[in-house]
């Protein structure tokens, strides 16, 4: 160390020097020892305080289920792959760390109580959001993808896919970052059948309506979009593949109404938007493929007004009752025979694939009213039946890995088909998954079902029956974090074994069973669900409850053989 003292020093010698001369007196250091050791003892002591009174057990306790199982360390030791068996429990760990620190901050009473209570000035005050929802002008909010999305770089940029691909952690693989890519072998796939494809992206809030996001935009002539998305289009057609653009479509609807085609509070459009998109696409379908007129369906629409508050108020996490987003009030027209609503038909010639901008109107639980979505319009203005495969989010991939799904248990969702119509929302194109999926060809699904397909240990409740069953949790799919996304309902999936009847035998010592971890943005107690628990459950067939249900946003477990098997519905028993 130099002695001039006129040197400039660098930070680590002027460090040395500091905590030379640094004095603390023995009651200071005391006092902030003691002080210290406070905190860390009473937010356990307080979590455990609230949580009891609340009659759960406390999140906290569930560390010691953070540790290897005695079956995990067996297998590690004893079996035939050993590094197979450790890397299987290591990621086991890690999930369950991420998700225990996950239920310890959600459940957390500090963050239950402030946080809301601090939004409030931060939206009220500030205009400001979170890192889920956007404060727009005049009461409108925004989801932060589809904004991101928006002032991104450009998605087909070859650094922006090579940056995407080279993502990931631990836990979580990279995405296939082109859509274009998948896209196009999808065409390929549907070709080798003659089936035609028609594409529909859907355009976020702020395309359409960016004046309500920053007065910069309030003599925008036209739709504000990601500066790849002209090269997208341009690229699939001249592969040949059919697009309907909803981008002009509902520009020039919002233009014509006088109004906006967008809703305010919630991430997605108004019916007089959804309508004008139905017949855009309706229009599109009729000159992408051969449709032959059919005998039109006994279908008839009535209107019907709905109140609610949109899912990116909900995002914000203000406490009830807050006064700055008010409710709105919409006109839905749900389809139905005047005596059933209206279902979707497998034996239809053409296949809906939609994410939640399909669903909004169409699944209850959004909200928003049912049978009245895109699927039930589009049908209507095309006159015939559609067979559909509907889900909230994840519009990159979830609907095509729901169709080859079913096509793997030998359901053949292609047969008859001619067109298919693939719904997504926009901001799939910046952060969607864009998985390569293979469909099974005709002669393989005939093969499966010529084929004893089911594992008979695999047990599934008999059609409309519950039965009450006792097992151990073997594998549990991933949780949520709450407000994390635009929607407020989650289901997860589960694998039992040692599966045994409560009060009757059962066939089978194993099952996979969905049941809801998040209701309304709270996590339920299912959500806690670590393997070895032993839990108590009702079942019944999925198919008795999938109409219902299968919209819903979910995840599944990591083994394709398991997701394969037919599932059960589960509901924990209540006494």
């Amino acid at each position: 160390m130099s002695n001039n003292p006129h040197e400039k020093l660098s930070r680590e010698e002027m460090a040395k020097r500091e905590i030379g001369v640094t004095d603390i007196s023995p009651k200071l250091a005391l006092t902030l020892t003691v002080v210290f050791c406070l905190l860390i003892c009473v937010m356990p002591l307080g979590q455990e305080i609230v949580d009891r009174r609340a009659g759960r057990t406390p999140q906290h306790w569930d560390a010691v289920k953070l540790v290897p199982t005695r079956a995990e360390i067996k297998s590690i030791f004893f079996s035939g792959d050993a590094w197979h068996a450790l890397k299987t429990t290591n990621s086991r760990l890690l999930a369950d760390i991420r998700a225990y620190e996950t239920g310890l901050k959600d459940q957390s009473f500090l963050v239950q109580e402030l946080v809301p209570r601090m939004q409030v000035p931060i939206t009220g005050w500030l205009k400001g959001g979170n890192e889920d929802a956007y404060v727009g002008r005049d009461g409108w909010l925004f989801y932060r993808r589809d904004i991101d999305h928006l002032i991104g770089k450009p998605f087909l940029s070859p650094r922006v896919m090579a940056a995407r691909a080279a993502g990931g952690d631990e836990l979580t693989m990279p995405p296939q970052p082109d859509p274009l890519k998948a896209i196009l072998d999808f065409r390929t796939q549907l070709a080798a059948r003659g089936i035609k494809l028609l594409v529909v992206p859907v355009p976020g809030k702020p395309s359409i309506q960016p004046e309500r996001f920053s007065a910069r935009y309030t003599d925008a002539t036209e739709p504000v979009l990601n500066p790849s998305c002209a090269e997208f289009i341009a690229r699939l057609r001249s592969a040949g593949i059919a697009v309907c653009e909803m981008a002009p479509v509902l520009w020039r609807e919002r233009q014509r109404l006088g109004r906006p085609v967008y809703l305010a509070t919630d991430t997605h459009w108004t019916p007089e938007g959804m309508e004008a998109g139905a017949q855009a696409i309706a229009a599109a379908a009729r000159a992408a493929a051969d449709l032959p007129a059919q005998p039109a369906p006994a279908w008839q629409s009535h209107e019907l007004s709905v109140t609610n508050l949109g899912d990116s108020a909900g995002q914000l996490r203000l406490p009830a009752g807050q006064e700055f987003f008010h409710a709105e009030t919409v006109t839905i027209q749900p389809v139905d025979s005047g005596t059933q609503r209206w279902r979707s038909d497998p034996g239809a010639d053409v296949l809906f694939l939609g994410d939640s901008f399909s669903n909004i109107y169409s699944l209850d639980a959004m909200g928003w009213g049912e049978a009245a979505g895109l699927p039930e319009r589009l049908s209507l203005c095309l006159g015939r039946p559609l067979d559909c495969l509907l889900r909230n989010d994840a519009g990159s991939y979830a609907t095509r890995r729901m169709l080859a799904d079913n096509l793997a248990r030998g359901r053949d969702r292609l047969a008859g088909k001619r067109l298919v119509i693939w719904e997504f929302a926009m901001r799939e194109l910046s952060f969607g998954d864009w998985k390569m999926i293979t469909l099974k060809s005709p002669a393989e699904i005939a093969a499966i079902q010529t084929q004893v397909t089911r594992d008979t240990s695999f047990f599934v409740a008999p059609a409309g029956q519950w039965v009450r069953v006792s097992g151990t949790i073997d594998s549990v799919s991933s949780v949520p974090v709450p407000g994390s996304v635009p929607y407020k309902d989650h289901r997860f999936a589960i694998h039992l074994v040692d599966l045994q009847g409560v009060g009757a035998p059962v066939k089978g010592n194993q099952a996979v069973v969905y049941m809801w971890d998040m209701r309304d943005n709270k996590l339920l107690r299912s959500a806690k669900y670590r393997p070895g628990d032993r839990v108590t459950l009702n079942l019944k067939p999925w198919s008795d409850v999938m109409e219902k249900y299968e919209a819903i946003k979910n995840s599944d477990l990591d083994s394709d053989e398991l997701m394969l098997q037919d599932p059960n519905w589960g509901e924990e028993i209540t006494k």
